[in-house]
């Protein structure tokens, strides 16, 4: 099995608002992102900060996430990726909280692949969840704070497994791509 890791500590700026608990049928985005995830985990690190009182109090009630506060959220996203892989002891999936739509077939793939570092791809387009060998934590905690994940896996010999899953690719900066994403619904 595996752990997951879902990035929710960001500022949503664009958004203007706490994207992550914009509702499609009475499920916040990171519901959606944690109930496509859930299956295929041990457990679920949800990686906060701006929002952290917001989105803990709406996960509260599920025993399989856990919240976990990053106070140098403000220093970017590969901070809080850290701070998320400091706390797995076994394989992990990074997923950021605003690519909520992941299908489980795409879980499923990247758990069937060989690669030390897992990337789905959709029409030759790569995207998220990226799944990660447990050998490469300290690799990872080792980077400069200032490094991507795509800096980082660039580094690697990573596997590219296409899936049909166009989710992949969705990326909910604004209110206009959430109404997007609620047309496809």
């Amino acid at each position: 099995m595996a752990q997951g890791i879902i990035l929710a500590a960001g500022f949503s700026s664009r958004a203007q608002a706490n994207k992550l608990l914009f509702e499609i049928q009475g499920v916040s985005l990171i519901e959606h992102a944690i109930q496509g995830m859930k299956p295929f985990v041990s457990q679920i690190i949800v990686v906060t900060g701006h929002y952290s009182k917001d989105i803990e109090q709406r996960l509260s009630n599920d025993p399989t996430v856990r919240c976990m506060y990053h106070a140098d959220y403000a220093k970017g996203m590969f901070s809080s990726i850290k701070a998320g892989v400091f706390v797995v002891d076994e394989d992990f999936f990074i997923l950021p909280g605003d690519c909520p739509f992941v299908q489980k077939d795409t879980y499923r793939m990247l758990l069937q692949g060989t690669g030390l570092i897992r990337v789905p791809s959709f029409h030759q387009r790569r995207g998220h969840p990226i799944w990660f060998d447990h050998t490469l934590k300290e690799k990872i905690l080792e980077e400069p704070i200032d490094s991507s994940l795509k800096q980082f896996r660039n580094r690697y010999d990573f596997e590219t497994i296409d899936v049909m899953d166009q989710h992949i690719l969705d990326d909910i900066d604004t209110l206009l791509d959430f109404q997007k994403i609620l047309r496809e619904d």
